[in-house]
């Protein structure tokens, strides 16, 4: 089978086969039961919500509550990912969670639980997801075999789909006979049940960083990398996109449920299980249609299906349609996110790859929430009926930019670490955390072979920036007509070691390569160290 745009198709992989790894089928099972959890909270907090003043605010706020923690802290959640134990932090946080909803149990009960009070407490349950998602995002690579992470990927939308279609109902059904607070109880005992499977899991052999990075060094890295790879930041745009129009569905349908179509609880936890039924269909088949489609073609037939349903749903008031539509609208959700994240999870290197995938969260936290509050005044000033169409007309048009603003193709790019650097050889050894320090690269470039060598060293600038240089550039030596030197500055000593011991990739040396071909001889490479401690260059501007 031939795939669009010219590509070979390969044999999918189900999307069940990483269950047969014993220990990533116990953490997912729990995590799974983690997600159903808090799908009732969330249910639980937007209802307790729906009679108050300003309920369109309010139930619009508590997505803003729960996903604002995530856009401020995953950068940060995910260095401490990258530096320390990820299980171990995992553990912390789950029983931080469960003290938490054990909280917000009590005080609903009690009957002291105003709309401030439990946004805050959902904000709380947002700063405990923001810390989970990029450690376990970044835990799974390690759990199964690299051509199982598509579907692992896949896997970890539908439980968290299949959660979105279970809890609601759940929680639709608890509301109506019990309350809201054995909802809030129950989000409780999920918690618990994660963080006891963490505990029991023993891995063999644990990840340890034998001396970790700084945390703001860490941090600053991190940001780097992202800021300097076209390939990263164009699937963070992709996912803008569908984002901010498509979390109106998620924001307003409660109103929709409530005041268009008539529904109680129960009624609004159908209309969830639809979605996270959609979107369970969606993990199970996109290996299959990734067979079929190109990324690109994915995107344009997701993003239609998606708007449409926006229009459907804002204007229609019969019951079963909305139903029907939002069964694909749950599918095409799935698989843009699921594409962008497994994609994401593919490029990554390990040394980075949690902070990579926290600006992920970012921008999808980001998105949700900025789009939540929009389109929750907008409802407010101008109607619900406004509000949808104006997200689903937002989304038909991101939906056609897929194809003019295009994923690059990443299956040739090859992401194995890579150590090829020679071994460094000083007179004496620096402390790592002098700096900055200044790299120097001479190569000897005829003429005819010039234009060439700028077009591949401007490959290699990206590898530098990536992997740590704050500040990069090419100069031509006054003195020789055929000397070019590349000059570079990384912040400190142990970022350049970390430069040498595990930062570069396959494609990096690929691009060093292709430049060097285009050189003649071996150039000359030189490391200008600080003279004196505390002495650096005149020049003390931070990097921006």
């Amino acid at each position: 089978m031939v795939r669009a745009e010219g590509t070979t198709a390969e044999r999918p992989v189900s999307a069940w086969v990483p269950l047969r790894t014993a220990v990533y089928r116990n953490l997912w099972l729990a995590l799974f039961a983690a997600n159903v959890g808090t799908w009732m909270q969330t249910v639980g907090a937007q209802w307790l919500l729906i009679d108050a003043p300003n309920a369109s605010t309010l139930v619009a706020l508590v997505q803003t509550a729960s996903l604002l923690p995530v856009l401020l802290l995953a950068l940060p959640a995910g260095t401490l990912a990258d530096s320390f134990d990820r299980r171990h932090l995992l553990i912390s946080v789950q029983l931080f969670l469960l003290v938490v909803a054990a909280a917000l149990t009590l005080l609903t009960a009690a009957g002291r639980m105003p709309p401030a009070l439990l946004l805050t407490l959902t904000f709380a349950f947002g700063v405990g997801q923001a810390l989970t998602l990029p450690a376990w995002a970044a835990l799974v690579p390690e759990l199964v075999p690299r051509d199982q992470l598509r579907s692992a990927a896949a896997l970890g939308s539908i439980s968290f789909n299949a959660a979105r279609a279970i809890g609601p109902a759940l929680a639709g059904v608890l509301i109506a006979r019990t309350g809201i607070a054995p909802v809030f109880a129950l989000n409780a005992v999920a918690f618990g049940v994660f963080a006891l499977a963490l505990y029991r899991w023993r891995p063999e052999n644990a990840r340890a960083v034998e001396v970790p990075e700084r945390f703001t060094a860490a941090l600053r890295a991190g940001g780097r990398y992202v800021r300097h790879s076209p390939i990263v930041r164009r699937l963070l745009r992709r996912a803008l996109v569908f984002l901010v129009p498509g979390s109106a569905l998620w924001a307003l349908l409660p109103l929709v449920a409530d005041r268009r179509l008539g529904l109680d609880s129960t009624g609004y936890g159908l209309l969830l299980a639809a979605l996270g039924v959609g979107a369970v269909l969606g993990g199970v088949l996109l290996p299959r249609v990734q067979t079929w489609l190109s990324p690109n073609q994915i995107l344009l037939a997701a993003g239609l299906l998606f708007g449409g349903t926006l229009l459907v749903v804002g204007t229609i008031r019969a019951i079963p349609l909305v139903l029907l539509v939002l069964l694909p609208a749950g599918l095409a959700w799935v698989t843009v996110l699921v594409n962008v994240s497994a994609e994401l999870q593919l490029f990554l290197p390990g040394w980075v790859r949690a902070r990579g995938l926290a600006v992920y969260q970012v921008v999808f936290a980001g998105g949700q929430a900025l789009g939540a509050f929009i389109w929750g005044v907008v409802a407010d000033m101008a109607g619900l009926v406004t509000a949808f169409v104006a997200a689903g007309v937002l989304m038909l048009v991101g939906s056609v930019t897929s194809q003019i603003w295009r994923l690059p193709d990443l299956r040739g790019v090859a992401g194995d670490p890579a150590t090829y650097w020679p071994r460094l050889q000083l007179a004496h050894e620096p402390d790592p955390r002098v700096g900055p320090v200044l790299v120097t690269v001479a190569y000897t470039v005829r003429p005819e072979h010039e234009r060439e060598f700028l077009k591949a060293m401007d490959v290699v600038r990206g590898s530098r920036q990536r992997t740590g240089a704050m500040r990069w550039g090419l100069f031509r030596e006054g003195e020789s007509r055929e000397r070019l030197v590349e000059v570079y500055l990384v912040p400190s000593w142990d970022e350049h070691l970390r430069q040498h011991g595990g930062r570069l990739t396959g494609a990096d040396q690929e691009a060093e390569e292709r430049a060097r071909e285009l050189a003649d001889g071996e150039p000359e490479v030189r490391h200008l160290l600080p003279a004196a401690a505390g002495q650096a260059m005149t020049d003390d501007r931070q990097e921006p």
